[in-house]
């Protein structure tokens, strides 16, 4: 008999508007309120909040279950679209990242995953959470800063790497004063929001080309030398080590060609790069190889390069020589044999200044 009446799924516009409801109360109503003048009411509101609070998770779950589907059913295009277009346009989107920190682990996770699938659902072909989004930008100014925030460091975390998908979002952001605070967050001494803030940080300036290559030709001095302090310079290897693999994506890039050859044209640059040679780490100097090679590749090298390898060409051939990695890679042994070859004869390359991106081809 109990199978006889099952309440009626909710739709779409329904799930939504009473989701909102619920997170308004729970954005207005919090355990921080001064509600001790009177003991019965205290314990009034709190069975109040309690089954909101319920409820709330359950609304949560229901969206999610109609976003994902379950393992007896695909969800429902129609139902995913309207359920999107209805969450940006009474912007419960913004509620939801507001009340993150209020919701207990289940619902945080299901909220999360609920928030990274409207990242990705079309309406009439077009992606309204980027519309969403272009139009509160401001959103970002709660997320990034999450980082401060042991309890909801990740949510937040992987909740922005979701929201830079759309590129005006990572404009916004790569010029906000976030990119600054970057450097203090990657090296947060707790290993997970440290690893979460590299991951936001690596998406930021890998994922659109264009706009990273903009912002690095616009940044670079600030930008590149607080990298190479903070972070290649830094006393966490594993700091260094992703730092260094970081690098290596950016430079590489055809889209940062540019900013590349000023790289590669600095000698300050490069003693950095033969430090991390020296580190005790083997991934980091199998992840600063493609860089150095990179400085010995540049066919118009400057004075102070030139001379710094010539000066330590034994100590640099001796390490070369010996440096191998745990497979064989008969790309990685053509490179080290080449760049072994531009060391050695040295004396007979042209000290010219690096002016082309042409000039700087690798080898």
């Amino acid at each position: 008999m109990k199978g006889l009446f099952k309440p009626k799924p909710r739709t779409p516009m329904e799930l939504v508007l009473q989701t909102r409801d619920l997170l308004i109360f729970l954005d207005q109503n919090t355990e921080t309120r001064e509600r001790k003048r009177d003991e019965k009411i205290d314990i009034l509101w709190k069975i109040n909040n309690d089954e909101q609070m319920s409820e709330l998770s359950k609304q949560i779950l229901e969206i999610r279950i109609v976003l994902f589907g379950t393992g007896q059913a695909e969800p429902n295009p129609e139902a995913c679209a309207l359920l999107a277009q209805e969450f940006f346009k009474h912007d419960t989107f913004r509620l939801l990242v507001a009340c993150l920190p209020k919701l207990d682990l289940g619902a945080r996770q299901n909220a999360t995953h609920v928030i990274a699938n409207l990242q990705r659902q079309r309406v009439g072909g077009r992606l309204i959470a980027s519309e969403y989004l272009e139009n509160n930008l401001d959103l970002m100014d709660i997320l990034l800063p999450g980082y401060e925030d042991g309890d909801i460091a990740l949510t937040y975390g992987a909740i922005s790497r979701e929201c830079i998908r759309h590129q005006i979002v990572a404009r916004y952001v790569l010029g906000s004063e976030y990119m600054k605070k970057c450097f203090t967050y990657i090296q947060i001494p707790n290993f997970d929001m440290a690893s979460d803030a590299q991951a936001t940080f690596k998406e930021l300036l890998t994922r659109h080309k264009s706009t990273v290559a903009e912002f690095l030709s616009a940044n670079y001095d600030w930008f590149f030398q607080g990298y190479n302090s903070q972070l290649l310079q830094s006393p966490s290897y594993i700091t260094r080590r992703h730092a260094v693999k970081l690098l290596g994506d950016m430079l590489f890039d055809r889209s940062n060609s540019s900013v590349m050859v000023r790289y590669v044209s600095s000698l300050d640059n490069m003693r950095i790069m033969m430090n991390l040679f020296r580190d005790s780490n083997k991934t980091i100097q199998l992840d600063t190889f493609p860089v150095f090679k990179l400085f010995v590749a540049n066919k118009n090298k400057t004075p102070g390069i030139i001379s710094v390898l010539v000066t330590n060409r034994s100590k640099l051939l001796r390490f070369l020589g010996d440096f191998s990695i745990d497979k064989e890679d008969e790309q990685f042994e053509a490179d080290k044999a080449q760049v072994i070859k531009v060391i050695a004869t040295l004396e007979i390359i042209s000290e010219r200044s690096c002016t082309d991106a042409d000039d700087c081809e690798v080898v």
